[in-house]
């Protein structure tokens, strides 16, 4: 069987299977030399007005309190933008700008005289995908003739054909949308943009629905694969993708410049919790994320704070759809000031005011391993867009502290031992917090 691009099927999954080991093949050229020459891809711009965006369109980024590009930014715009377009693998730590690029992408390449979809962005989360349609709406909120519409949950009519311009969702309702109801047609589409690629690669059933619907793309179709920083760095998808231009700014370890790492030695679960009032009352912070393993854990400490007057939300995975999103609505608007969470939910979502994580329970994975990928996406909640951050580590038990070592050496950034009873201490703690403006 040939598909449209003129591959076989079989041998696209062989090659699937077998790049699943690769890690991810890294530009020799020299980026810093090449940014300079406007004829060559990794070409970077200064400010937003060298794109030659659409006025409506730079008047939106503008509105959103973007002046200057950021470091992704400047480097993947020019190529992002450039015509013929370039298809485009990046990879760069939590808060780096990457949606905003690839949102600004994806506006730009719509021609709103042509009633039909032109863009797919897929995410692996529904909250992710609705982050990403907001991101996208805000700015083009002065571009009405630009239509986006969420594909996640909800059925439309059938027989109904799609006649908006960029569909942001999730893998498998945007697969049914396509193939089950024929909604749009995929052979129209001008970009394809993988969100947290890394996660949806990594997810088998996330990994087939992505590959069908690449499979039905047309060969001139612009792919973007945006990856956040994890552990290992292993991409997929890399040698399916045509001829990609590859930007990795930073490597794992860099993530954590910005975060000051503690660790808390504590006898019990009441200690742990006096330990997060100790801090609480000492170091001024914005909000704050807590990290729990269990639902039950999480309902426990979630009580007992709300009992001692804190503002507290709870976001775990039992919630239905529309619970969760008003969790994560009501947390970012500032409602709450402490989210406790049983597990990385939160992966690519965005919170600005958040100035303190804390790991409740160590992030482990089998065989009593440390969970090294899931705490960097943990503490990354925290220290995005090169502010300052504060992570905090409960240990219980020496497994916990034998996990906290294993990470310490994993990205090779001391995790220091931070006293409760010290309040000079903590108090320089606080300071450190207090450069964080939220």
């Amino acid at each position: 069987m040939v598909n449209q691009r003129g591959q076989k099927t079989d041998k696209l999954e062989l090659l699937f299977e077998k790049i699943t080991r690769q890690d991810l093949v890294e530009s020799k050229l020299d980026i810093e030399v090449h940014r300079e020459d406007p004829n060559f891809p990794l070409y970077s711009v200064k400010n937003f007005e060298a794109l030659h965006l659409k006025p409506n369109l730079l008047k939106g980024v503008y509105a959103m309190g973007f002046y200057v590009p950021l470091k992704i930014q400047e480097i993947a715009l020019p190529t992002l933008l450039a015509d013929p377009p370039q298809n485009m693998i990046a990879q760069s730590q939590p808060g780096a700008g990457k949606t905003t690029a690839f949102v600004l992408a994806m506006l730009s390449r719509v021609d709103s005289t042509k009633n039909y979809p032109q863009v797919l962005c897929l995410s692996p989360a529904y909250e992710l995908a609705v982050q990403t349609a907001e991101v996208a709406a805000e700015m083009a909120r002065f571009c009405p003739e630009i239509k986006l519409k969420c594909v996640i949950k909800g059925e439309v009519p059938k027989n109904t054909k799609i006649t908006d311009h960029i569909l942001i969702g999730t893998p498998l309702k945007m697969l049914r949308w396509a193939f089950k109801f024929g909604m749009f047609d995929l052979n129209k589409i001008k970009v394809f943009v993988l969100n947290e690629a890394d996660v949806m690669i990594d997810r088998s059933g996330h990994r087939h629905q992505c590959i069908r619907i690449y499979k039905r793309l047309p060969p001139t179709c612009q792919t973007i694969l945006s990856f956040g920083t994890y552990v290992g760095g292993a991409t997929k998808f890399i040698n399916i993708v045509p001829k990609p231009i590859i930007i990795r700014l930073l490597r794992e370890e860099e993530v954590l410049n910005n975060i000051k790492q503690y660790y808390i030695k504590c006898k019990s679960p009441e200690e742990k919790y006096r330990a997060i009032c100790i801090i609480y009352g000492v170091i001024t912070i914005g909000q704050a994320i807590i990290f729990c393993q269990t639902k039950k854990t999480a309902s426990w400490l979630s009580e007992k704070m709300s009992i001692d007057g804190h503002s507290v939300a709870v976001l775990s995975g039992e919630l239905k759809f529309e619970q969760k999103l008003a969790v994560i609505d009501s947390f970012r608007r500032g409602i709450e000031k402490v989210l406790i969470t049983t597990n990385v939910l939160l992966r690519g979502i965005h919170f600005q005011r958040v100035t303190l994580v804390v790991n409740f329970d160590m992030p482990m994975a089998m065989k009593e391993k440390a969970d090294c990928e899931t705490y960097l996406y943990a503490i990354g909640r925290t220290g995005r867009f090169g502010k300052a951050g504060i992570a905090i580590n409960l240990i219980d038990s020496p497994q916990a502290m034998d996990i906290c070592l294993q990470i310490e050496a994993q990205f090779g950034k001391k995790i220091q031992l931070l006293d409760i009873q010290d309040a000079e201490e903590i108090e320089k703690i606080g300071a450190y917090n207090a450069l964080n403006p939220y």
